[in-house]
């Protein structure tokens, strides 16, 4: 009977789920494209934030698509530091508004550790509803700061809290 137990935890632990959590794009300029001064300097916070010893375990990175014209590569700008202290490549084949794609990488992600998924904040919504929280909230148009915690299942955020960034947020 023991061996059956331990069998069935390791199918358990082989077939978990990652916890996702869903931050918004770096600080933008008035106008144009890409980050400012803040949303560069949090683009070098979330190194520490959710860097190999943070705990967060992050082993995917997705964002949204960009255009050649480097419109909504912000996502993509913001993480892109920590992808490299993580070693890993940024997926980025969705577009913006393609939610079942997002849902789709989430489900296909066979990983041991978690994902990080850095959008435009109107879409956040859409992705957490696509994933499976019906009550979806939605991200604060005057905040950059907070990362939403998706786990396993993804009926609904179960925690949302500041980046905590040094000089950017309070």
């Amino acid at each position: 009977m023991k061996t059956s137990l331990a069998f069935f935890s390791i199918i358990a632990l082989a077939v978990a789920k990652p916890t996702v959590y869903l931050i918004r794009h770096g600080e933008k300029p008035d106008s144009g494209n890409g980050l400012n001064a803040q949303g560069m300097q949090r683009a070098q916070c979330l190194r520490n934030v959710f860097g190999t010893s943070s705990g967060y375990d992050i082993e995917y990175i997705l964002t949204q698509d960009y255009k050649s014209d480097g419109s909504r590569k912000r996502p993509y700008d913001t993480v892109y530091p920590l992808s490299q202290d993580l070693g890993l490549t940024i997926d980025h084949h969705c577009d913006r508004d393609d939610q079942d794609c997002v849902a789709d990488a989430v489900d296909d992600f066979d990983g041991d550790g978690n994902i990080l998924i850095c959008w435009e904040h109107d879409a956040l919504h859409d992705i957490v509803k696509e994933l499976g929280d019906k009550d979806a909230p939605d991200y604060p148009d005057d905040r950059f700061d907070i990362i939403w915690v998706d786990p396993p299942k993804y009926k609904e955020i179960t925690d949302s809290y500041s980046e905590n960034c040094p000089g950017l947020d309070s």
